[in-house]
């Protein structure tokens, strides 16, 4: 699902089915529906729908942070999802639990913490790098990430916009790329315009590195 692709753009934080819309519409590879504690969180019936209209059109993928398995599960028991992104620690079992029930699995990991040259991405499909503080949209310097290897694809995220995804891109560790605030006009209400920027630019800068 993940690994058959030669990169990956995804846009989180959609709250509207519109956004969605507008997401799919640009190209995107993945929509990001956020269940933690956010200002972009979406409950179940919100999610519903939200994955009703990315249905067909791009991975839908569901993220969590300082949530238990059981909670992750009870979402997972209702809102049909593509891939799980989990910005905690994921044991070995639980990765099998999700495997077992065909879902994706990204591990997120945010650079310049006492985890980040330890975490194993083993038994992930992906990992995602975060700048210090997930969500604020601020971006961060990225020399850090290449300093140690991977196993596995890297998505690149944290500050993301469409005027500086290609420069981020042009690292050769870069095989996918996540924004939210950087397409958004307000929290969780996403831009059509820069939505179709981020997504082109970074569409082309994968081209070109090809």
């Amino acid at each position: 699902m993940l690994t058959d692709r030669t990169r990956w753009i995804k846009v989180c934080g959609v709250t509207r089915p519109a956004d969605v819309d507008v997401v799919c519409e640009a190209g995107a590879d993945a929509v990001g529906m956020i269940f933690a504690s956010s200002s972009r969180q979406v409950g179940i019936p919100a999610a519903l729908a939200l994955s009703r209209e990315a249905r067909h059109r791009a991975l839908r993928v569901g993220v969590f942070r300082s949530q238990d398995d059981d909670a992750i599960m009870r979402v997972l028991d209702s809102v049909d999802l593509d891939v799980v992104q989990i910005h905690d620690t994921i044991t070995p079992e639980f990765a099998a639990t999700l495997h077992e029930r065909q879902l994706a699995i990204i591990g997120a990991v945010s650079v310049g913490t006492s985890s980040f040259a330890s975490y194993e991405d083993d038994h992930l499909d992906a990992v995602l790098v975060d700048g210090p503080v997930p969500g604020s949209g601020k971006e961060h310097a990225w020399t850090e990430v290449g300093s140690r290897d991977w196993r596995r694809p890297v998505i690149a995220a944290g500050g993301l916009r469409p005027q500086n995804v290609a420069a981020v891109i042009a690292a050769p560790w870069v095989w996918g790329v996540d924004v939210a605030t950087g397409v958004e006009s307000s929290p969780g209400v996403k831009d059509p315009a820069m939505v179709r920027a981020f997504v082109a630019n970074a569409r082309r800068a994968f081209e070109e590195r090809q």
